[in-house]
């Protein structure tokens, strides 16, 4: 015993780093953090300043003169907005949990030896990597076939596979999950959903948590889909809503032709056009923030699950 504590406390030892490197290691992700973290204060505290301030003296990051101008250009029609994020986040958290549903349903057979047909469905998720039907096909499908048109299926549908993702899951499935485990499961009478859902899923969490939070980036930050496939602005997202905005307001800044005419007709052609651009980044971050942090909760609970205690 008392030998075996030697080694260990040995061992122990030898896996401490000296601590010029743990300083170093801390001074290093200190400075990357704050590289992360200075640009988005930056953007907080423009958005929040006076225009005219901004065009004279530029960013900074106390403003000498605040202002709430841009939130209040941005929330001229509040119910819009509100409306556009409450359809952000309904397809971002169904459009994830579907597709997590699939990939892993999708993943499993093929990550199994005794599956016939692995080598071929491998291969059919991995030509889509290399070779795709085009635009204009994509949309025909969409449209015509599946007709989802200014539906918020459009807006989930073709996102909910990607082969990549696929593949990333299967080959975890084939290199973290012993077959031991799968083949004492069938002894003990386990189906083969008993064993995906009670067993694979349980020790699958890291990737299924990385997995997730790609997707759920992807599905929030997306406003292609808004702009190919919804027509009324009932249905589209937060960001295809910030995309118009912006547009409109470039399109009023360079036309001086239209600001006359806005003008003229008895409107008010004045908007914080550089603060109104980090507002809407600001606005368009949201919820999306808070995903971060609950997504490391299932790292670190799926690395502990995980573990094979040898």
């Amino acid at each position: 015993m008392e030998a075996a504590e030697k080694i260990s406390s040995g061992s122990n030892l030898k896996n401490q780093l000296s601590k010029p490197a743990s300083l170093g290691i801390n001074i290093f992700f200190i400075i990357y953090s704050l590289l992360c973290i200075v640009p988005l204060v930056l953007i907080v505290m423009v958005s929040i300043s006076d225009e005219g301030t901004v065009v004279r003296e530029g960013y900074q990051f106390i403003p000498s003169k605040f202002s709430s101008a841009a939130y209040q250009f941005l929330f001229e029609d509040a119910t819009q907005i509100f409306r556009s994020y409450s359809i952000s986040i309904f397809v971002t958290i169904i459009g994830t949990t579907l597709s997590l549903i699939i990939m892993a349903l999708y993943a499993y057979p093929i990550s199994r030896t005794d599956f016939p047909h692995a080598k071929f469905f491998t291969f059919f998720v991995f030509f889509t990597m290399l070779f795709s039907g085009g635009l204009v096909p994509w949309y025909l499908v969409y449209v015509q076939m599946l007709d989802i048109k200014d539906t918020l299926l459009a807006l989930i549908m073709p996102l909910l596979v990607a082969a990549f993702f696929v593949l990333i899951i299967r080959t975890f499935f084939q290199t973290t999950i012993p077959a031991a485990v799968l083949e004492s499961a069938k002894i003990d009478g386990a189906g083969e959903l008993t064993i995906f859902v009670k067993i694979v899923l349980p020790l699958s969490l890291p990737v299924l948590a990385t997995v997730a939070l790609f997707q759920t980036l992807t599905y929030w930050n997306d406003w292609f889909l808004s702009l190919v496939f919804i027509t009324k602005d009932a249905n589209i997202t937060v960001q295809y809503l910030m995309y118009k905005t912006m547009l409109n307001i470039q399109f009023l800044a360079n036309n001086s032709t239209a600001a006359a005419a806005i003008t003229a007709a008895g409107g008010t052609f004045k908007f914080p056009s550089e603060t109104v651009r980090m507002a809407m980044v600001v606005v368009g971050i949201g919820p999306i923030i808070f995903a971060y942090p609950f997504f490391q909760k299932y790292f670190v609970k799926g690395l502990t699950v995980g573990a094979v205690k040898g």
